[in-house]
């Protein structure tokens, strides 16, 4: 079957196959698909076409720096408000009878999907409705994009945040896939209630304080037709991420760094922080980038692999097709540990950061900078 891409993306007079060719290639279990990994023409990055069948990837989501005026801003009717959880997106389809498993890039990778089919029982759900997908953050320990556990859980979990038809990429509605999270036995992320505008800001603002306390990492606020969204974070993830870009300090540009200092700015400015607690995120988010950096530094000087660490658990032609995968996008693995426990093939690996690597390995010895 040969379809009207230019009709199934709503091209206008744009050509499909100016979309088309932006499209990578990849296999899944010998099966060929294309991939979308950088947002074009309108469509989302992630999106996937597998033969005839479309997965959309899922949409951008802006961020408010003032909760207040942003609120009032996106949001005519009411708002409902749900934790934003800090682990990674991914969507769940079943095509052509398979369960796949999407990353934001659309890359159907071997290694969630295998943890999605042993930790999540969605058959239900794709029986009644086979042409949506589920939208969630995979949470926990032992998987190989995130580093951030929660206390709560204790193996790779997936949460739901949205329910979307897979084509059209249009939302379930809140309340309906809040029941439908209830009625197929689906973990959804945590809702705090829907409210006008005003509450909402209130409601967020004081989740936010208890979520920073918790070291957690934000709210998502919704439209009730799930059409419209803000995230707003807490100043713990504004350090978290901070801590992490300074470990790889050359391999994050400064966009990154800048965008997380404004955010803290805005947030001391609009909860009306006393001087003292300003000197406090001040001295927090020194703590954020100094001594990540200087513990790199030390690693390069040591001859220590730098990079992110993650540990990885399943089958062994499993763990073998996701490490080949990261090969294969030209990283650079250190493996630290690899056994087998169970019949499960366990491995304790590096994701290398080159360059900051290199580049900390040239100063020390000697290399200089022109500024």
């Amino acid at each position: 079957m040969v379809r009207d891409w230019s009709s199934v993306f709503d091209l206008g007079d744009t050509d499909h196959e100016d979309l088309l060719e932006h499209f990578d290639r990849a296999w899944f279990q010998g099966n060929e698909y294309r991939y979308l990994s950088d947002a074009r023409h309108g469509v989302e990055r992630g999106t996937a076409i597998l033969d005839d069948v479309v997965v959309r990837g899922y949409p951008s989501m802006p961020r408010a720096l003032v909760l207040e005026p942003a609120v009032h801003e996106v949001f005519d009717g009411p708002v409902a408000v749900e934790e934003k959880l800090n682990g990674y997106n991914v969507r769940v389809a079943r095509v052509d009878g398979d369960l796949l498993a999407f990353t934001r890039s659309g890359f159907v990778c071997p290694y969630t999907t295998r943890k999605v089919a042993t930790t999540l029982d969605a058959d239900g759900f794709f029986e009644d409705y086979p042409e949506y997908m589920l939208c969630g953050e995979l949470v926990g320990p032992e998987n190989p994009y995130t580093e951030h556990d929660y206390p709560e859980v204790d193996e790779a979990a997936f949460y739901v945040f949205g329910i979307r038809h897979r084509e059209t990429s249009d939302p379930m509605p809140v309340a309906r896939r809040r029941e439908c999270c209830v009625d197929y036995d689906l973990d959804p992320v945590r809702h705090y209630g829907t409210f006008t505008p005003a509450a909402a800001v209130s409601t967020a603002k004081e989740t936010i304080r208890d979520l920073d306390a918790r070291g957690r990492e934000g709210v998502v606020l919704k439209s009730t037709d799930g059409r419209r969204a803000l995230k707003y974070t807490t100043s713990a993830i504004h350090r978290a991420d901070l801590e992490h870009a300074f470990a790889l300090p050359f391999d994050y540009g400064r966009d990154f760094i800048f965008t997380r200092v404004i955010r803290e700015a805005f947030q001391a400015v609009e909860f009306d922080d006393p001087p003292d607690r300003v000197r406090e995120r001040a001295r927090k988010l020194g703590e954020a980038i100094l001594l990540p950096a200087v513990e790199t530094v030390r690693a390069v000087d040591a001859d220590d692999p730098v990079g992110e660490t993650h540990t990885v658990r399943a089958d062994p032609e499993v763990v073998e097709a996701l490490l080949s995968y990261f090969r294969d996008k030209g990283l650079e693995l250190a493996v630290e540990r690899d056994r087998t426990e169970d019949g499960e093939r366990v491995v304790t690996f590096t994701k290398v950061a080159r360059s900051t690597r290199d580049k900390t390995a040239y100063y020390l010895s000697g290399g200089t900078i022109d500024e």
